[in-house]
């Protein structure tokens, strides 16, 4: 797979949809094989490639980072917290996993209002959708839950005074993963085939060369 042939616009649509459930990859596969690229096409094919196999890493490794930057503020933790679930929501897969698992738990209380938070149904000509389904999340919009958790996880930022360290955070957490994902050397051998399926099942546009 040429991932010098994959645009921006396709690793972010493919961040999106892919399901990120899987958990990360091991350490010693994390930590190894690091070799500085020798072309700006290798550096590009090499970036976009580590940054879609290792997702769930890097995930991990900037709210570590920002974790370690709020050990003294509690308040910003949470806020911390907040704005992980807000970008979390972007991700189809995780919204309508979170969306399932929370009806599923209010139904054991109230099953009227589990009812209501059941998102529309899409309509059907002949036999196929007549759009791409929207994700809802408990029977309403996605984007009115990241509107809310970023609203809120904005306010306790302001409140705990934290904008300044969690921009420094967030900043050593991006570099940290741009090195990374510049330094490591694609390790695609052993796992080609799945790998490529599983990209291959979110980019709407795939080609094979």
């Amino acid at each position: 797979m040429d991932w010098g042939n994959v645009t921006v616009e396709d690793l972010v649509d493919a961040l999106r949809e892919v399901d990120w459930s899987s958990p990360p990859r091991p350490l010693s596969e994390f930590f190894s094989r690091f070799t500085v690229p020798k072309s700006f096409a290798k550096w590009d094919s090499r970036l976009k490639c580590n940054l879609y196999y290792y997702r769930t890493n890097y995930f991990i490794m900037i709210i570590v980072i920002l974790g370690l930057g709020f050990l003294t503020r509690p308040l910003a933790i949470l806020s911390a917290l907040l704005t992980a679930l807000s970008v979390a929501f972007l991700n189809d897969s995780f919204a309508g996993s979170f969306s399932e698992k929370a009806t599923r738990t209010i139904r054991r209380f109230s099953p009227q209002l589990a009812a209501k938070m059941r998102p529309p149904l899409t309509p059907v000509t002949r036999g196929r959708p007549s759009a791409k389904r929207a994700i809802h999340i408990c029977g309403q919009p996605r984007w009115v839950f990241v509107l809310i958790f970023s609203l809120v996880s904005f306010a306790l930022w302001y409140i705990s005074c934290g904008l300044f360290t969690v921009s420094l955070a967030l900043l050593i957490g991006l570099l940290a993963t741009v090195l990374h994902a510049t330094l490591r050397t694609p390790n695609l051998k052993a796992r080609l085939n799945t790998f490529r399926e599983e990209f291959r099942a979110v980019w709407r546009n795939y080609s094979e060369i």
